[in-house]
């Protein structure tokens, strides 16, 4: 072996004394090398490459990175000195080479040559306590600090400039800038698919394309035409109302729609005329810094500032937290995971957030099931249930039960027996706290199956667990961001209602509800009963709540309103965007 200095970190500085207890290792770009919660048996000296420390969350749209580690750098020592699960996982940020020093290698290490196993000792104690230490400056500069890293200071001071120079642009130039954009990401949006699902390894390429395409093109044709800034007609009590950008935005980017969110933003926040510098998720940065690299290229082409759409580089909870509380950062657009959202409400900056989705649909005794179920499985199926505001439990009336479950039969689905309810279950949720495991999300449901034991005479669209009543209140009555639908049965529309209010306090209030039904009366107290800021009907509910086959505005971030702990209940577009001036002049009264 050749000599490597990067043994250094091990306490040595003849390689020789180490090379028959450790072992080369290679992995590949966004591969795990050490899972939080198992057991710490080696640790590894990275040799090349780097690697990416996160803490899991169930809350998989939250970024949950606390350190990268370079060559010669020491990653899991904790573990092996304490004997205690890991407390963190890493990734290979890049591809990484990296030695694993055993919990037997360094045992016979010592009992070997006990010098050189005291002197690796010693310094696997001190990295980890030199790692302890930096641990606690950074809570300290996360919690207390003001102070903004320089390199902070000058992306958004670069933003600053570019939207002072967008604000001037007529809007047939930025309309037209939009149109170039929506059409770039539209006719890449499979190649920028297929990308996403190989970084992230959840949902598929078809539907990521059809979500890229209605996030650039549809989204864009809805912006088109309309006033942007600037004075608008007096109203009849003489005001007139005068919109002005809001300055820098900052986008937050969740892993489950990184290019369909990101273009969206960008669009509406060029209507606007405003800047956005973006924060992508760790698990989908590759895939986001292309996107944003070809919108880049439309930029340049329209003669537009470069530094309009910026990305936050190296995105961290702590880097990420320094542009939410920059002075200079107007406003927040937080899509994505619970725990970011309520670091952007919680940074003094102005944010728009967005909460978590555990959609009910309600499914009534009039409806027709077959077109109820085919409903149902197109929506739950598409992109493998990773969209917030897809289904998430079936409250079906018993007077149709049969009839719908063999529908949803028809449609494609498995309505699982008891038995293999069970076992999906146990595949699919954490037995400690019943959080949707990661191998999980975004998963087929063919896939999910197999795993689970669950066997049809044909391919599995989605997957339906039957619950009692007394399960609504547990993990299986909250969101799933999978191809996995629980099924409640009631007694009537009476107990539906009250099934619905009760799913959306366990999890998910203010975001969207669904009702089966052909009685507008019933349509209409179901809206005005249920705490959601979408209900729709007879419809699906992943392509109804962002715009899809109906008059909402189409969206990728759906705000819950003060139901969910969000500022509005719109789907968010360019006119949340603005601020609206209004000027008024003293009425003249008739005869005064």
């Amino acid at each position: 072996m050749q000599v490597r200095p990067s043994l250094a970190a091990l306490g040595v500085t003849d390689p020789t004394l180490l090379d028959p207890y450790l072992e080369r290792r290679r992995y590949a770009r966004g591969e795990r090398i050490l899972a939080q919660g198992t057991g710490g048996t080696e640790c590894y000296l990275i040799t090349d490459g780097e690697v990416r420390l996160e803490v899991e969350r169930p809350d998989f749209d939250s970024d949950g990175v606390i350190a990268y580690l370079g060559p010669g750098m020491l990653c899991g020592e904790f573990s092996l000195l304490d004997g205690r699960p890991r407390s963190a996982s890493a990734y290979a940020h890049t591809e990484v080479t990296a030695l694993a020093l055993s919990e037997d290698g360094l045992a016979r290490l010592c009992r070997d040559d006990p010098p050189t196993g005291l002197a690796v000792l010693r310094s696997l104690g001190g990295d980890a306590a030199a790692k302890a230490r930096e641990t606690r400056r950074h809570l300290e500069e996360y919690v207390f600090a003001a102070e903004i890293d320089p390199a902070v200071d000058e992306v958004v001071a670069r933003a600053a400039a570019a939207q002072a120079e967008l604000a001037g642009w007529p809007e047939a130039r930025v309309e037209a800038l939009l149109d170039a954009i929506a059409q770039a990401v539209a006719d890449h949006a499979e190649e920028l698919a297929a990308a996403t699902v190989a970084e992230t390894g959840i949902g598929n390429v078809a539907d990521k394309t059809f979500k890229n395409r209605f996030a650039s093109l549809e989204v864009n044709r809805t912006l088109q035409g309309r006033p942007g800034i600037g004075p608008r007609t007096p109203d009849d009590r003489g005001v007139t109302e005068i919109a002005s950008p809001v300055g820098v935005v900052l986008g937050l980017i969740p892993m489950t729609n990184p290019v369909a969110t990101l273009v969206f933003k960008t669009l509406i926040c060029l209507k606007a005329r405003n800047a956005l510098i973006v924060s992508h998720h760790p698990a989908a940065v590759a895939v986001g810094e292309r996107t944003v690299a070809l919108i880049s290229g439309v930029l340049a082409e329209h003669g537009a500032p470069a530094a309009l759409l910026q990305s936050v580089e190296r995105a961290s909870r702590t880097r990420t937290a320094m542009f939410m509380r920059h002075p200079e950062v107007s406003l927040i657009l937080a899509t994505g995971g619970t725990a970011m959202v309520r670091a952007a409400y919680s940074s003094g900056t102005p944010a728009i957030g967005v909460g978590s989705g555990n959609v009910p649909a309600l499914v009534c005794a009039d409806v027709d099931p077959a077109a109820a179920a085919a409903a149902v499985v197109e929506s739950k199926a598409f992109d493998h249930g990773i969209i917030c505001g897809s289904e998430d439990n079936l409250v079906v009336d018993a007077a149709i039960g049969g009839p719908f479950r063999a529908a949803l039969e028809a449609a494609g689905a498995a309505v699982c027996s008891p038995e293999e309810a069970a076992r999906v279950a146990a595949h699919a949720f954490d037995q400690g706290d019943g959080h949707l495991r990661r191998e999980v999300l975004g998963q087929s449901a063919q896939a999910i199956a197999e795993a689970a034991g669950v066997r049809r005479d044909r391919p599995i669209r989605v997957l339906v667990l039957p619950v009692g009543l007394d399960q609504v209140d547990g993990p299986l009555g909250r969101e799933k961001l999978a191809p996995l639908l629980s099924l409640v049965s009631v007694a009537g529309t009476e107990q539906g209602f009250e099934v619905c209010k009760r799913l959306l306090a366990n999890q998910g209030a203010g975001h969207t509800a669904v009702i089966h039904t052909d009685d507008e009366a019933l349509q209409e107290r179901f809206a005005d009963e249920v705490p959601a800021s979408r209900i729709l009907v007879n419809g699906p509910a992943t392509q109804g709540c962002i715009g899809v086959g109906n008059g909402l505005v189409p969206s990728l971030t759906l705000g819950c309103g003060t139901f969910g702990g969000n500022s509005t209940t719109d789907n968010v577009t360019y006119t949340n965007l603005l601020n609206i001036k209004r000027l008024a002049r003293p009425i003249q009264h008739p005869g005064a």
